[in-house]
Formats: structure tokens, C-alpha cells, sequence
């Protein structure tokens, strides 16, 4: 797999969202959690999903993520990761106010197409992101939802538990 910056993410919001909904289908609709959506769309429908996650990934490439790296294979896209550490000014409300500070890094937007899973993508990813940070000088966090099957991926891979915060749960690699 190679691991590329993206410098335009915006310019790939349209292949992005269908990558997005390759893994919301993998996942049967658990990732992306969706859950600011009343009534999710099923996994078979594009445009619903589209309808309503095309919005917020348009803000999150245009205004929150700070680095997109696409992980890629043959030149299709198979995972995702992207960095958050320029908290000052946006509005990141999932991030509890004891860690935003200059030091913190947050690993984001983390995906692997699910025909890929088990193949060590993932670690490749998130490895990458860890480095990138620290190459940074930043801490390593991961804020995500205790109940998906990510949560006990990130303690496997020596993310620690730091806190519960709203309804996610606080990891820092250590």
C-alpha cells in the first residue's frame, strides 16, 4: 500500500464519499455512526447515504482536517486517515477542553475498505499517523464511540482509555 498527502482534499470529495460508503456498507451501517441522522439510509442506498454525509465531509476536508493521506493500492483507494491539530478557531466540540491544547494531535477520519480488512492496512495507517504526529510534536489522540468495533482496535494497538467524554471515549497513545 502506498500512503500519499493529499494536498486538494476537496478536489476527491466525490470519490471519497463513495469510499466512505463501500466501509458504511462493510460495517452493515455502523461506520460512519451517522448520528446526527434520524433515520440512517439503508446500506443499499447511495444516495440517500450521500445525501446526508456529503455535507459534513465537505466541512471536515474544507475546514477541520489539517493533513488527508489516502491509502492506496493499485491506484484505488482502500483506506483513509487524516490529522487534526490546529484546534485554535475550530469547532471541534467532541474534543474535551482539558486536552485542547498545542500538543494534541487527533487521528481522524480512519478507515479501511472492509474487502481489505485483516490484510494490516490499517496498522500501516495508523502507524503512519502516529509518526506524523510525533514527527509534530504532538500528542496522539483518537476520540470515538466505546460501542464500535474500532475501539478495541485502537487498545490493541497501545491506545490507552484517558477519559469518557459526552458520548465518546478518550484514547492517547502512550
Amino acid at each position: 500500500m502506498r500512503i500519499t498527502r493529499v494536498r486538494t482534499p476537496l478536489e476527491l470529495k466525490d470519490e471519497l464519499v463513495k469510499f466512505v460508503f463501500r466501509v458504511y456498507q462493510g460495517t452493515n451501517g455502523a461506520y460512519p455512526a451517522l448520528e446526527w441522522v434520524e433515520n440512517k439510509p439503508s446500506i443499499d442506498d447511495f444516495e440517500g447515504f450521500k445525501r446526508v454525509y456529503e455535507p459534513f465531509l465537505e466541512f471536515r476536508l474544507g475546514k477541520e482536517f489539517d493533513e488527508l493521506y489516502l491509502g492506496t493500492e493499485e491506484e484505488k483507494v482502500i483506506g483513509t486517515i487524516a490529522l487534526v491539530y490546529n484546534l485554535e478557531g475550530k469547532d471541534v466540540w467532541w474534543v474535551p477542553e482539558d486536552i485542547k491544547d498545542e500538543e494534541t494531535g487527533l487521528i481522524e477520519f480512519f478507515m479501511v475498505d472492509p474487502a481489505y480488512k485483516g490484510k494490516g492496512y490499517g496498522s500501516q495507517l495508523l502507524e503512519f499517523a502516529v509518526e506524523r504526529l510525533r514527527e509534530l510534536k504532538k500528542e496522539p489522540y483518537i476520540i470515538t464511540f466505546p460501542n464500535l468495533e474500532a475501539y478495541s482496535y485502537y487498545l490493541k494497538k497501545g491506545f490507552k482509555k484517558i477519559m469518557d467524554y459526552k458520548e465518546f471515549v478518550v484514547l492517547k497513545k502512550e
